[in-house]
């Protein structure tokens, strides 16, 4: 495997990861719980997501052709009116991440070097993906804080629970 596999292979698995962190929140939330904020002036997951999901659509819809922030996006409006049902939720997260993994499988050697621009700046293609794998992290550590908030001693850890670090590390150790 070349530096260019490689690398698009990591990429693609810490996507994942953090894709299924946050799968794995919402699957712990209630219809209710992704609409809770703490303060009024603060984010639900829902308003997270959504603007997850804009960021994700505008970046890499044409990622290699477009500047990554689209005419049709308009970033404000996705902190408002957040997402009515978990469902529109969920069926939402998955276009966005659809586009990002097909923008993904479009990126290869004859294109590797190629430059695509963000709000008119000029990027590497690893700058442009290395930019966004620091962003959706970010909002999906918010995601997993907000359900442990919500769910307190009812949550189900994502890792290693409290505790437990020594039994882990003694079945992967032997």
């Amino acid at each position: 495997m070349n530096f260019i596999e490689h690398y698009l292979s990591n990429v693609k698995k810490e996507f994942h990861r953090y894709k299924t962190m946050g799968e794995k929140t919402f699957a712990q939330l209630s219809e209710e719980d992704i609409h809770w904020k703490y303060t009024e002036e603060d984010n639900s997951v829902a308003i997270i997501v959504k603007h997850i999901v804009g960021n994700m659509l505008s970046r890499w819809t044409n990622f290699l052709t477009e500047d990554g922030e689209k005419s049709w996006r308009h970033r404000d409006t996705e902190f408002e009116a957040p997402y009515a049902s978990k469902d529109e939720m969920l069926k939402a997260w998955e276009k966005g991440w659809n586009c990002l993994f097909e923008a993904l499988d479009q990126i290869n050697a004859s294109n590797f070097d190629q430059k695509v621009k963000i709000r008119n700046e000029e990027h590497s293609v690893v700058e442009a993906v290395n930019r966004q794998l620091a962003h959706y992290p970010s909002h999906v550590g918010q995601i997993v804080f907000i359900g442990k908030m919500i769910l307190g001693a009812d949550w189900q850890s994502l890792s290693i629970p409290k505790g437990e670090s020594e039994a882990f590390n003694k079945r992967m150790f032997g």
